[in-house]
């Protein structure tokens, strides 16, 4: 019993292995300059140094490759957006939560500008993307609510502009190499939340 559970626990292992070694693969070509909208399964494949065959044992197809892997980014975002959201480090866990945002879109250029332009025109990812930014929109609009008497209308919209207004401008600074300061930068995201949710 014991050997069969090791050798279930090694193919696991061995299936995260190959899934990453096909993500990789993807992020060098990216960073490299590659579109994602031209890249091949057969040149995300040659530089995994995996077979096309193999690729398809994997993923359904590079959508699903760039979902999955936008998926893990997203989750170490909604760590650094949590820290207002739960509400445990008070006001300043906006401030910490948006320099957060901002290093983790820093880390993670080359995926974030192909599933970002890929949402133009792709309807598939484009409802993945929204479906992301849709769960920090219902995060903050439960945190808006909390902070003071406002009905659920307006806490939504409220959420609904100042996330999207959040991950354009992180996009044009970081991705499309804004020339802004950092730092000013999230003292004026800062300012600009702190106005609408606190008045």
């Amino acid at each position: 019993m014991a050997v069969l559970s090791k050798r279930k626990e090694e193919t696991a292992e061995q299936r995260r292995g190959a899934q990453a070694s096909f993500v990789a693969a993807t992020l060098e070509l990216l960073a490299e300059g590659s579109s994602y909208a031209d890249l091949s399964v057969e040149q995300i494949s040659s530089r995994a140094g995996r077979t096309r065959t193999a690729f398809y044992f994997y993923f359904r197809d590079k959508r699903d490759l760039l979902m999955r892997a936008t998926e893990q980014v997203a989750e170490s975002l909604y760590e650094e957006a949590d820290r207002w959201w739960s509400g445990e480090e008070g006001r300043e866990g906006l401030r910490a939560g948006l320099e957060g945002i901002l290093v983790t879109y820093r880390d993670h250029v080359p995926l974030l500008r192909a599933v970002v332009e890929a949402s133009t025109y792709d309807d598939e990812i484009g409802s993945f993307w929204r479906g992301i930014l849709g769960r920090f929109i219902e995060a903050s609009e439960r945190r808006i609510a909390a902070e003071g008497e406002i009905d659920e209308a307006a806490a939504h919209a409220k959420a609904f502009a100042l996330v999207w207004m959040t991950e354009r401008t992180a996009y044009q600074q970081v991705v499309r190499g804004g020339r802004l300061d950092d730092r000013d930068l999230v003292d004026t995201l800062v300012e600009i939340w702190e106005r609408a949710v606190y008045g």
